[in-house]
C-alpha cells in the first residue's frame, strides 16, 4: 500500500498531529517553555518536549494547542495515563483532537470498557477509518458478541486495501476463541495475502496449526518461512513441537490482546513507510495495552535510535526480561543504542555479557566482532568472528559477511595469508558479491600480485555497483598498476566525482594524471588529497609526507627513491613490457 494511501486510511490529520489552531498571548514563562518546547520536536527530543510543554500546561491549562502537544509528547514518551488526562481535559472542553481520541482509547481499552469504547468509536471519536473497523471488531468481541465482531471483520475485508489487515485479525479473533479450524482456514487461503507471511504471522499459524495436531505440518511452515538457523523463540516452537507438544496459542489470548495487536500491526505496515515519530505512537500504544508485547517494545527502541533518541531506545530494550526468547535481540539493540550514544564501553560490556549469557546464538559473536573491529581491536574482532562461525553445523550463504569481515581484520593485523584465505571463502560462498571482490581485488593490486586476477575481480564489482566511488577508484587503480595508464584516467575522474572529498581518491587520480604527462593537474589533485586528509574517513590511510613529496620533486623521483620500479605503459596485450 503506497505511503499516501497508508496514512489516509489512518487519518491524515493523526500524521499532521495539530488540529487546533493558536490562539492568545503567552506570558513571558509561559511562552518560552512553549517555545523551548516546539523546538524540542524539531530536534526530536521526546523528552524534553514533554517536560517543557508539560510546564506550560501548568500556566496556562485552558489552552488546547499546549494540551494537545502536550499529550502527544506523553504518548510519544509511552505515558498514556498522563495523555488520557490532558485528553479528557481537551475534549471536556469540546475540542476535537486525534492525538486525544488515540489516548482516550487507551483509557478504555486498559479499563475494558468494551461498551464505551464502541459507543466512543461509533461517535466518530477514534484514531482512523483503518484503525477504528478493527478496534470496534475487536471491541465488539470483548463485548461477548462474536457475531458482530465478525461482522466486522468481514465488512471491513470489503474496502479496497483493507482486506488483508481485516482477515488476518478476523484469524486471529476466531484462533483467541478457540474456533482454530477457522482461523486455519483464513491462514491457509491463499488470496488472503501477505500478512500471515510476517515473522508474527507465521508463529501464529504455526500455534494454530499445533492446536489442530498438525504439528508434522507446523514444522514445515516454520523451515520454509525461516530455514534451519533459527533464533531462541522459533527454536523453542520447533523443539516443542517436535517433541509432540501442542503449543498453546500465545498472539492473542483476548479482546485486550487484539486490540494491542491492532496499533503493532499498523505500526509493522508503517515502519518502512510513515515517519519514524508518527509509527512510534502506534508502537506505544501497543505496549500500553499489552505490556508483555516484546515485538512492540522492540519496534518503539529501534525506531526511538533511529530517531536519534540513544537514551529513550537504551530504556525501552531494557525492557525485555532476561527469560524471554527475543532477551539477546534487545540487548544486541541496547548495545547498538549506547554505542550510538557513545557509551562504546557500555556497549562492549552488555555484548561480552551477552555473549557468555547466550554463546550458541552466532549473531551475538559476530556483533561483538563488528564492534572490535570499528574500534580497531582486530584480534579481538577475529577470536569473534571465529567462535561464530564455529557455532554454524554446515556452511551457507549467509556466512559470507563473517568470512568478509575476519578477513578485513586479518588484513589490517598484515596477516595476509589469513585474509586471502578468508576472502576467497566468502567469495566461494557469495562469488558475485561487489564488496568482497572489490576488497580483495584492491588488496591484491596494493600487494602488486595477481593484477590480471584483480583486475577481473574489480571489473566484476564495477559491474555491479557502477555508482560506487571505493569500487571505480579500484578499478581505475588496477588499471594504473598495469601501466594501462590512459584507460585509467576516465574511471579515476569518475570515482572523484563521486567521492570528491576522499584523499586517497584525489592522490589517486593525481597519480593516474601524472602518469599521463597532466603533471599540473596531478599537483593539484594532491593538494586536494592533502586538504581533505584531516576529513576523510580513510585519512589514516594517506601517507601526507608522500604526498608532500610528490609535489617537491615528483612522482617519478619518488618512485626512484623508493626503488620501485618507474612508470611504464603497458603494450597492447595489456600486460607491462
Amino acid at each position: 500500500m503506497a505511503q499516501s494511501s497508508m496514512k489516509r486510511l489512518l487519518g491524515s490529520a493523526a500524521v499532521a498531529l495539530c488540529l487546533i489552531t493558536p490562539g492568545g498571548a503567552f506570558a513571558n514563562s509561559l511562552a518560552g517553555d512553549y517555545l523551548a518546547g516546539r523546538q524540542a520536536s524539531f530536534e526530536g527530543d521526546i523528552q524534553a518536549a514533554a517536560t517543557y510543554y508539560g510546564r506550560a500546561v501548568m500556566f496556562d491549562p485552558e489552552n488546547p494547542v499546549i494540551l494537545e502537544r502536550a499529550a502527544l509528547a506523553e504518548i510519544s514518551l509511552g505515558d498514556l495515563e498522563r495523555a488520557a488526562g490532558l485528553a479528557n481535559k481537551l475534549v471536556n472542553d469540546g475540542h476535537r483532537s486525534q492525538v486525544a481520541h488515540m489516548a482516550l482509547v487507551a483509557e478504555q481499552a486498559v479499563a475494558e470498557d468494551y461498551a464505551g469504547l464502541i459507543d466512543m468509536l461509533e461517535a466518530d471519536r477514534g484514531v482512523g477509518p483503518l484503525v477504528d473497523g478493527l478496534l470496534t471488531a475487536w471491541a465488539q468481541l470483548g463485548a461477548g458478541d462474536m457475531s458482530k465482531a465478525l461482522v466486522e471483520f468481514d465488512a471491513l475485508s470489503t474496502q479496497q486495501g483493507l482486506r488483508n489487515f481485516a482477515l488476518y485479525h478476523k484469524a486471529l479473533a476466531l484462533a483467541s476463541v478457540g474456533d482454530f479450524e477457522g482461523s486455519a482456514a483464513i491462514f491457509e487461503d491463499a488470496g488472503t495475502g501477505g500478512m500471515q507471511l510476517t515473522r508474527r504471522g507465521v508463529m501464529a499459524h504455526v500455534e494454530v496449526m499445533s492446536q489442530l495436531e498438525r504439528n508434522e505440518d507446523a514444522l514445515t511452515l516454520i523451515e520454509t518461512a525461516f530455514g534451519t538457523e533459527l533464533d531462541p523463540g522459533l527454536r523453542a516452537m520447533r523443539d516443542g513441537l517436535e517433541a509432540g507438544e501442542a503449543l498453546p496459542f500465545t498472539h492473542v489470548r483476548g479482546a485486550r490482546d487484539g486490540l494491542a495487536e491492532v496499533f503493532y500491526t499498523l505500526a509493522a505496515a508503517l515502519a518502512n513507510e510513515a515517519n519514524d515519530e508518527f509509527t512510534l505512537l502506534y508502537t506505544r500504544m501497543a505496549e500500553y495495552l499489552r505490556p508483555d508485547h516484546v515485538d512492540a517494545i522492540l519496534l518503539s527502541a529501534s525506531l526511538l535510535d533511529e530517531m536519534g533518541q540513544s537514551d529513550l531506545a537504551v530504556k525501552a530494550y531494557a525492557e525485555v526480561p532476561e527469560d524471554h526468547p527475543a532477551y539477546h535481540a534487545a540487548e544486541l539493540g541496547r548495545a547498538a543504542a549506547l554505542r550510538d550514544s557513545d557509551k562504546v564501553d557500555a556497549a562492549i560490556e552488555v555484548l561480552q555479557r551477552l555473549a557468555r549469557t547466550h554463546g550458541d546464538q552466532p549473531i551475538v559473536h559476530s556483533t561483538l566482532g563488528d564492534t572490535m573491529r570499528q574500534l580497531e581491536r582486530y584480534d579481538e574482532a577475529i577470536d569473534a568472528y571465529t567462535k561464530a562461525l564455529d557455532l554454524f553445523e554446515e556452511e551457507s550463504q549467509s556466512q559470507w559477511f563473517l568470512h568478509y569481515a575476519r578477513a578485513i581484520s586479518y588484513e589490517r593485523l598484515d596477516r595476509w595469508d589469513e585474509a586471502e584465505a578468508d576472502f576467497r571463502a566468502a567469495l566461494d560462498l557469495n562469488p558475485d558479491q561487489p564488496q568482497v571482490l572489490n576488497y580483495l581485488g584492491y588488496s591484491l593490486v596494493e600487494q602488486k600480485t595477481k593484477l590480471d586476477e584483480a583486475l577481473d575481480m574489480i571489473e566484476r564489482a564495477a559491474a555491479a555497483r557502477p555508482d560506487s566511488g571505493y569500487i571505480i577508484d579500484s578499478l581505475g587503480w588496477v588499471l594504473y598498476r598495469l601501466g594501462r595508464y590512459e584507460e585509467a584516467v576516465g574511471h579515476m575522474e569518475r570515482a572523484a566525482e563521486l567521492m570528491p572529498v576522499d584523499p586517497i581518491v584525489n592522490d589517486h587520480l593525481g597519480d593516474v594524471y601524472w602518469a599521463v604527462g597532466r603533471k599540473t593537474e596531478a599537483r593539484f589533485q594532491w593538494r586536494r588529497a592533502l586538504s581533505f586528509i584531516v576529513y576523510g574517513s580513510t585519512a589514516e590511510d594517506v601517507d601526507a609526507d608522500r604526498i608532500r613529496a610528490k609535489l617537491d620533486v615528483g612522482l617519478d623521483q619518488v618512485l626512484a627513491e623508493e626503488g620501485a620500479p618507474p612508470l611504464q605503459v603497458a603494450n597492447d596485450s595489456g600486460a607491462n613490457d
